[in-house]
């Protein structure tokens, strides 16, 4: 019975990543950018160690949040600092402790400081592997190749034309395992946790600008999803709560016995 009880509770538990990743999937149905993680389903572990050589239980191979890189809708803005990552390009940004890491999140703004940032705060990168700064007086815009101009709007004569200030930091992420990290950004799953660039993929990275993509999660899907995980989780709490009455009715008989 004890054999019995813990194999149903060692199915419940590798099941709850799963739950996890589902339940971070439908909170960020309407965030910028971001990417549903591709969940591996619980495969059978032979146990190493004392006893019998057919224990078994179901165990997750890894509890890495791999990013599944489906495109998401894209949504029409006309603002020029709203960038949609074309394919699989990312966006190198800086994460609060200054390490390097990335990111499909394309709303971009102008920091108080002068920095080109995202909407949630992580500072850009450039091809020079620096933060960028935006002069005073003007206005930003965004090349297809990520290249980043400055327009004067202060009236002068002659007409200034725009002036190039920087290169954002763009990597074609199809050759590359990605895995979401604490913080929402994507780092190589090789990374262990320190950021980093990676290796550019054989395609060009590209932004499109005016435009910013939503959520690739289906919240029909994820939904389903979860329905069939409390399903499971109820079928398994059941298998316990049998099991344990089945141990009562044998303590009994015992005892008459």
């Amino acid at each position: 019975m004890d054999k019995l009880i813990y194999t149903a509770l060692s199915a419940t538990e590798s099941a709850s990543v799963h739950r996890i990743m589902l339940t971070n999937d439908l909170a960020n149905i309407s965030t910028n950018g971001f990417k549903r993680g591709s969940f591996q389903r619980a495969v059978s572990a032979k146990l190493e160690g004392p006893g019998f050589a057919t224990r078994y239980q179901p165990i997750v191979p890894t509890r890495t949040d791999i990013v599944n890189m489906t495109e998401g809708p894209r949504i029409q803005t006309d603002n020029p600092l709203d960038v949609a990552m074309n394919d699989q390009t990312v966006l190198g940004v800086f994460s609060d402790d200054g390490q390097l890491a990335f990111t499909r999140r394309g709303d971009l703004r102008v920091s108080e400081a002068g920095f080109l940032q995202t909407a949630n705060g992580f500072l850009v990168s450039t091809e020079d592997g620096g933060p960028l700064t935006v002069p005073v007086g003007g206005t930003v815009s965004v090349t297809p190749d990520g290249t980043i101009f400055f327009n004067q709007t202060q009236i002068a004569n002659p007409p200034v034309p725009p002036q190039q200030i920087g290169q954002l930091l763009l990597r074609d992420a199809s050759a590359t395992v990605l895995q979401r990290r604490t913080d929402g950004l994507f780092e190589d799953s090789n990374a262990g946790g320190v950021g980093g660039d990676i290796a550019p993929g054989p395609g060009i990275p590209s932004i499109t600008s005016g435009a910013l993509e939503g959520s690739n999660v289906n919240p029909v899907e994820v939904l389903v999803n979860l329905m069939d995980f409390y399903r499971s989780f109820e079928t398994q709490m059941k298998v316990i709560k049998s099991t344990e009455e089945l141990d009562k009715d044998g303590t009994r008989l015992m005892r008459a016995s």
